[in-house]
């Protein structure tokens, strides 16, 4: 059995106890185990800041295992950006280390008065001093920890993160980020600033499994977009949107940029030092990129689509180079990729829209130097940088005006890389999110990614409807689906490159997996568990007063409709009947128009028990 450690960094004391097995049943572990620890362990009168607001580190029921691509970890906090449910989850070996050490999760409470970090060796927690590595960015942290531990597993925060910028993430495994909704942020609040885990043996396991591992392996290899992401990287969906309209551009004014050749994948392959790949992963999608000379000389992990469309069409900025030097310090200073190239857009629109002055800064679209010197002021919180660490919500509460108009977020987590007047089953699944605007909550690629056999042998009865991207009619089924088996992933500890992304793996896959662990299962009860995760973090959410006023899309959306060509002609795309998908959606659920579930659907998914242990709901 499995264990989980609870720390407290105000007492300095550290309790291991055994994790109790029906709440793995229930929820399997990572995501799932996560959201149960944080509605038990934060009522809603502990703000993000408090010391008695908890992190949640766990890995995955599969985690540690050979099963492909089973490579993930999961961070659960009360998000400081959002101030709701937050969460953040990332590859590398941080999650297959916990678990080879016999850690389901590791409860970290309290603040230090000093500079901390943890040092996890099989099943010892031992809480060090970590002055020295205080101020330091996340490589040089590593670099240090590594000289005391060499191959260690290593997550650490930067500057970002101890100054309190609210959109501060975790750094692992020299790139790997931890990134959305301010984890890093709670760590510096908590004074935590690296989680080491030594590399243990790995368990045995039984030959049922490694025989469905060895067949699991091979689905995801000869699976053709498998090897298109092994090429090329996430980078290689720049090129693809460009041409359909999903690419966000100016702050999410347009959906194609004019220059896409020089941000594509094989304008970025002119800077791959090399390929590399997760923690038992097949597929090794990941890039490291290099700038030799100049002003951006660099050596980073990425960039990754999300990125590049952040810095890039976002930004309306065509030099690769600065791209990827301001992934280089994202990953250095500690921050979200996704919320800084947001918070930058979106104070260019600012300014071109008359309502912000760049403090010396020049906010024209583009504007390579201004993009860097944004990134140090933000990580800093110097100059107008100061402002937008704060996100763009409070940003543009704070500018006035017409300013929130211009603010691409839901429920105060920036919008990531999807457009959702043409991807509308992202725009609904942006608005549902429990953590805010997720393109991972959900990931509903069945229609966009043309994706016809998931969409037969998963959601038949809505074929044709489904595939037609134009047609919201079925989007909110696609959705619920969707977000129920990225829970699973989530939990399980798996990559959704092998799973909800393109769909190698079917949940009948993973259930056969876990039944040659001894815990029998079916695809039907597997999707349950999802549903029951996504249920008790939509509780969580719900507990703090959220509604369905807060599921909602900026009005750009669905009142200004967005100009698409394809050669010489335009096309224009819009979300038709935004009310009617959500209230479809929450009819699918079994929530109430106010978007709260029944206590028919918490009683069908066993979680009434759950609620009341939590302080009721």
């Amino acid at each position: 059995m499995r264990k989980t450690a609870y720390i407290d960094l105000s007492t300095r004391t550290v309790k291991i106890e055994d994790t109790f097995d029906e709440t793995i049943v229930w929820f399997l572990g990572g995501r799932g185990y996560g959201a149960y620890m944080l509605y038990r362990l934060v009522p809603p009168e502990v703000e993000p800041h408090s010391p008695e607001n908890a992190v949640i580190i766990s890995s995955g029921l599969f985690s540690g295992s050979p099963w492909p691509a089973a490579a993930r970890y999961h961070l659960t906090f009360r998000s400081p950006l959002t101030d709701i449910y937050g969460y953040a989850n990332a590859g590398g070996k941080s999650g297959p280390y916990l678990a080879a050490c016999g850690f389901d999760a590791l409860v970290i409470q309290g603040k230090s008065e000093t500079p901390v970090y943890l040092l996890i060796d099989k099943l010892n927690v031992r809480i060090e001093p970590a002055d020295e590595l205080w101020g330091k960015t996340t490589g040089e942290t590593e670099a240090l920890l590594h000289v005391k531990y060499a191959g260690a597993a290593i997550a650490s925060i930067g500057p970002a993160g101890e100054n309190g910028v609210l959109f501060a993430s975790v750094i692992n495994d020299g790139g790997r980020a931890a990134a959305r909704t301010g984890g890093g942020t709670v760590f510096g609040a908590k004074n935590l600033k690296a989680v080491v885990v030594l590399r243990n043996r790995l368990e045995s396991f039984p030959k049922e499994f490694l025989a469905e591992v060895r067949a699991a392996t091979k689905k995801v290899l000869d699976y053709p977009i498998t090897a298109d992401y092994h090429r090329w990287g996430t980078p290689i969906l720049i090129g693809i949107k460009n041409e359909i309209g999903d690419l966000p551009t100016k702050n999410m004014q347009l959906g194609q940029v004019p220059f896409v050749e020089k941000i594509d994948a094989r304008a970025l392959e002119c800077f791959k030092e090399r390929t590399e790949g997760c923690f038992s992963c097949p597929i090794r999608c990941a890039r490291v990129s290099r700038i030799d000379k100049g002003k951006y000389r660099c050596r980073t992990a990425g960039p990754e689509y999300e990125t590049v469309d952040s810095f890039g069409g976002k930004c309306y900025c065509s030099d690769p180079r600065v791209i990827i030097y301001a992934n280089f310090l994202c990953n250095e200073l500690g921050m979200d990729t996704l919320s800084t190239g947001a918070a930058i857009a979106f104070a260019m629109e600012c300014h071109e829209k008359g309502l912000l002055d760049g403090g010396g800064l020049d906010l024209s679209w583009g504007n390579g130097e201004t993009i860097i010197a944004l990134i140090n002021q933000i990580a800093r919180r110097e100059g107008l940088g100061a402002l937008l660490a704060q996100g763009t919500r409070q940003a543009a509460a704070k500018i006035g005006g017409d300013a929130a108009l211009y603010a691409m977020h839901v429920k105060g987590l920036e919008i990531p890389s999807q457009e959702p007047r043409v991807a509308k089953g992202f725009g609904l699944g942006h608005a549902t999110s429990n953590r805010g605007a997720d393109h991972l909550y959900a990931l509903p690629t069945i229609d966009t990614a043309h994706l016809e056999h998931a969409g037969r042998a998963l959601l038949p009865y809505t074929m044709p409807e489904l595939m037609d991207t134009a047609n919201e009619t079925y989007k909110p089924d696609l959705v619920k689906f969707s977000e129920e088996y990225s829970a699973v992933a989530d939990a399980l500890g798996v990559c959704k490159f092998s799973t909800v992304e393109t769909y190698p793996l079917y949940p009948e896959d993973l259930a056969r997996g876990i039944s040659a662990l001894g815990r029998t299962i079916t695809a039907e009860e597997l999707l349950q568990i999802g549903e029951r995760i996504v249920n008790l973090e939509r509780m969580y959410n719900v507990r703090l007063g959220l509604s369905a006023e807060d599921d909602r899309l900026p009005r750009r959306f669905t009142e200004e409709p967005l100009p698409v060509k394809h050669g010489d002609a335009v096309t224009y795309h819009r979300i038709e009947d935004f009310d009617g998908m959500l209230a479809r959606y929450y009819k699918l659920r079994g929530w109430d128009e106010n978007g709260v579930p029944t206590q028919d659907k918490l009683r069908e998914l066993k979680l009434d028990r759950v609620l009341e242990e939590g302080g009721g709901s």
